[in-house]
């Protein structure tokens, strides 16, 4: 019989897709005050995937964050919860201005937390869901067939890449 285990800490990262400067500006000022400093983040990347986040703003652009800080993987839930609160902050009484999509990444896979159900994600608490976006399979990502297509771009995919180098780097003597 195996016996239950408790799983290394994981790397947080956060998406934060936006079309204004000033409104990514904001979020990323709440977000290190609660998460702490930043060891690795993306330039703005073009988002023009699907429609669903137009009222957001045209010409939208995402900024991947990752955390020197570890986190708990069950600790999501509650991240999530907590970047659902800023984006109404930042939002305000107007229309929705901004996303802010947390996930936690392992040496073997790339989560992300959701507040909405399907077949393919895992129930965690509080309303909130975890999907397996991406896994680490002969030194490369790749996606499931349920994986956004921005998570397939070759910025984001880098990012990845170079967070899991430096979580690796973090946890070798953890393993």
């Amino acid at each position: 019989m195996s016996q239950p285990t408790i799983p290394v800490k994981s790397k947080l990262f956060i998406g934060i897709l936006t079309a204004s400067e000033d409104n990514l500006w904001l979020a990323e000022k709440y977000i290190i005050k609660k998460f702490g400093a930043v060891d690795y983040k993306t330039t703005n990347i073009p988002f023009i995937h699907t429609k669903y986040y137009n009222a957001i703003g045209n010409e939208l652009f995402k900024v991947i964050l990752s955390f020197k800080k570890l986190i708990k993987r069950e600790n999501i839930a509650e991240i999530k919860l907590f970047t659902n609160k800023l984006e109404n902050k930042i939002s305000g009484n107007n229309k929705r201005k901004i996303n802010i999509d947390p996930g936690y990444l392992t040496l073997s896979n790339v989560f992300l937390a959701s507040c909405k159900d399907y077949f393919h994600r895992i129930y965690l608490k509080k309303g909130v869901y975890v999907e397996n976006e991406l896994k680490f399979v002969n030194k490369r990502y790749e996606a499931w067939e349920w994986t956004y297509p921005d998570y397939l771009k070759q910025e984001y995919l880098e990012f990845f890449y170079n967070i899991r180098k430096i979580y690796y780097k973090q946890i070798k003597n953890k393993l």
